[in-house]
């Protein structure tokens, strides 16, 4: 049994910033890539930023330069730092994570999702 637990959404105005936060927890014994992901009201869920265990990132266009991404391997939890947030990024955010178990398996795990609403 694995759990990824999110925190850190709210309500904020456009320009302002907002961290995430997600801790990888159960019966794993390492984190591969980790990512968020975020799907708006009659969107399609995207892609928004990946870390892979190497500390290797990738953004969207549309949140690089604006977001930052990294993770504490020590704490099994990853982070989303978002500055100069635009209405457009009012999304539910969701964690994933590609766990390894033992004996050796891959197991994509998905937080439960946290609601992040960019409104003056």
């Amino acid at each position: 049994q694995v759990q990824l637990v999110e925190s850190g959404g709210g309500l904020v105005q456009p320009g302002g910033s907002l961290r995430l936060s997600c801790a990888a927890s159960g019966s794993f014994v390492g984190i591969n890539a980790m990512g968020w992901y975020r799907q708006a009201p009659g969107k399609e869920r995207e892609l928004v930023a990946v870390i892979s265990s190497g500390g290797s990132t990738n953004y969207a266009d549309s949140v690089k330069d604006r977001f930052t991404i990294y993770r504490d391997n020590a704490k099994n939890t990853v982070y989303l730092e978002m500055n100069s947030l635009k209405p457009e990024d009012t999304a539910v955010y969701y964690c994933n994570a590609i766990l390894i178990t033992a004996p050796i398996n891959y197991l994509e795990s998905w937080g439960q999702g946290t609601l992040v609403t960019v409104s003056s």
